[in-house]
């Protein structure tokens, strides 16, 4: 059993999209300090290491050892195992004291929380008033036209059973999740300037790659816990044949990403 949640975590690893670099220069920009950044459940990693390029410091918690196991080791970033709750006194532990941290980030993990109880640790730990709140989720992926298509029958029929609850709002792109921080939005100078500010992620797949993203899902995984195989033939035979329909072997897959962001202000 050990060694299915290491390949799992492996396989989510090596799946999961890269954030782009404009993303964490907008959430940075928003932060006059750079000295302590909190990565709130971080995984393997994968934003940790982009804000290790520009804060002093960061503290990076997940409540899985084995998604941790996983993450880059730096000079700069603590790794730290958490409970899945914690209180003030445990947070002061653990992460950091009161009103020191310039910013806190959740990648694509703030739909399986207590907003309750982890907002008023956010409010505890930044620094007022400028203290910043950075969530964000990304969607589905777009590939062209053809791919798209089967994979949407494939999210909709196959995963959608299997799905919790929580990923309506990601699928909603975060809009329907309670944001009691003074939003900042998009700049003039991006294509966006709604709330939530968007962006966008790419990643080059080939075919085995895009099919490894599709089994880490949480929804993948549930249905093969319960052991009901989701990616039959006949189903990863059809992806396969939209994907090869143009005849390139690579793709460039696009994940769009809503980013709710917010400094603490003075009233907590």
């Amino acid at each position: 059993m050990a060694k299915l949640f290491i390949k799992q975590a492996e396989q989510y690893a090596a799946a999961r999209p890269n954030y782009p670099t404009k993303l964490f220069d907008f959430i940075a920009s928003k932060t006059p300090c750079h000295d302590l950044a909190w990565d709130v459940g971080a995984g393997s990693g994968q934003a940790s290491r982009s804000l290790a390029g520009i804060y002093k410091n960061v503290i990076a918690t997940d409540t899985s050892s084995t998604q941790l196991e996983f993450a880059a080791k730096l000079p700069n970033v603590r790794y730290e195992l958490t409970p899945p709750v914690m209180s003030l006194s445990e947070i002061e532990q653990l992460v950091a004291p009161e009103s020191s941290v310039d910013l806190v980030t959740v990648a694509q993990a703030l739909h399986w929380f207590d907003l309750t109880t982890f907002y008023k640790n956010v409010k505890h730990v930044l620094k007022k008033p400028n203290g910043v709140l950075a969530a964000w989720c990304y969607t589905n992926p777009k590939v062209n036209a053809t791919v798209d298509e089967i994979f949407e029958r494939f999210y909709v029929e196959r995963l959608g059973p299997y799905w919790d609850k929580a990923r309506r709002l990601v699928e909603d792109g975060y809009r329907g999740i309670e944001f009691p921080f003074e939003k900042i939005m998009g700049d003039e100078s991006m294509e966006s300037q709604s709330f939530p500010v968007r962006f966008v992620t790419e990643k080059e797949m080939v075919f085995e790659e895009f099919m490894t993203y599709l089994r880490s899902s949480s929804a993948y995984q549930t249905a093969k816990e319960k052991g009901v195989e989701l990616l039959t033939a006949e189903m990863e035979g059809e992806i396969a044949s939209s994907w090869k329909e143009d005849g390139k072997e690579k793709k460039i897959v696009r994940y769009p990403i809503y980013l709710l962001i917010g400094r603490v202000g003075d009233r907590v």
